[in-house]
Order: structure tokens, then sequence, then C-alpha cells
């Protein structure tokens, strides 16, 4: 498995390991595990807990996103959330990411911290977008949550999302947290989409 992006890799490998797209580009986060890949079984479950109201599929979801983390756990963390704008908020009623989150931290016995990042920036859906335009929808998107600052000061934060697709999200959150004074980024995430879907 890639340490930068959670992708699987062809045949045995480390937890330093890294695929091409890793290689080329680093992550600003230190590492970063999948639960699963985003196909059949998992697409559809992600797609509920999104679109049809099926936050109980967080809570199933904390057991195993606390086995994926296991590998890059860092001492003392706080779990925090992908934000979502509130505008998307108020249509989809919750954050799966935060369900996710909260779900992790009670089974991890983790700080939670639900507030930490804030999506300061109404973007599109960015489905079918490639990296690039990603980030420059992104930019300045996120923003840390400056009451936030003695506490997470010198702490490691382990994010949390549904899915990973290009990471320009993930790179987004984890830019806003490493600007103040955390000690290292982890990213979580429930599904993985793979590189030739």
């Amino acid at each position: 498995m890639c340490n930068g992006c959670g992708c699987p890799l062809p045949g045995p490998s480390s937890d330093e390991e890294l695929c091409d797209d890793c290689l080329h580009t680093p992550r600003k986060w230190k590492a970063a595990r999948a639960t699963f890949l985003y196909r059949d079984g998992a697409k559809k479950l992600v797609w509920e807990l999104k679109y049809a109201d099926r936050a109980e599929i967080a809570t199933a979801a904390g057991p195993w996103l606390m086995k994926t983390l296991q590998p890059i756990l860092p001492e003392n963390p706080i779990i925090a959330p992908v934000p979502l704008h509130w505008t998307r908020l108020l249509k989809r009623k919750y954050n799966q990411s935060e369900l996710l989150s909260q779900s992790l931290s009670r089974i991890g016995k983790f700080e939670h911290a639900p507030s930490l990042l804030k999506r300061t920036k109404r973007t599109p859906p960015l489905f079918g977008l490639d990296r690039e335009e990603r980030e420059l929808w992104l930019q300045n998107a996120i923003s840390f949550n400056s009451k936030m600052e003695i506490q997470t000061r010198g702490r490691h934060i382990v994010l949390v999302d549904d899915v990973m697709t290009t990471g320009a999200t993930l790179s987004a959150a984890t830019e806003a947290c490493l600007k103040n004074d955390v000690a290292s980024v982890r990213v979580v995430f429930l599904a993985r989409a793979a590189k030739n879907d």
C-alpha cells in the first residue's frame, strides 16, 4: 500500500513505499490509509452514507477505520473531519466525514475536534476534475479554527474523509492544519478511488 495516498501497490510493500503519483507530487500529510477501494460494494456504501440518509453506516465504519488507522496511528491524536460548506451541509443534513470521525474517535477513545476546520468557500461538485483543477477551486477554501490553536499546537492530527480521489481536498485541509503549528497530519478515508477507475 502506498504510504502517501493509500492506493494498493503490486506485491509486498513496506510502510514507507510510495506510488508513482506520490513520488512525482509529494503529499503534504505524513501518511494515508484507505479502508476500501472505491468500487462495487464500497461505492454503494459511500453513496448511501452521503446521499441516502444512511448515517448508521458511519457508526458501523468506526471499527473498520480504527483497523485502517492502526499502522499509522500517532501518539495522542486529535481526530477531525474534512469540513463541508454550510450550504452543502443544509442540503445533506449532516457531514458524512464528521460522522465517520466521530465514530472513529469513539472507538479509539481519541479527542474529537469536529470544528477544527471550516469550509469558507463554496465550491462546485469536483467530480470529474483533475488534481490541478480541484486544487484551483480549493485555494483558500478551508480554514483552521483559530480558537483551537493552543489546544492543537504540537499535536498530531488525523483527518477523516469519506473518499479520496486526487487528494486535493485533503491537501487543502492538511495545509490549513500545518500553518497552525501542529506536529503532523495523517489522513484516513473510508474509500480510495483507484487510479485507473
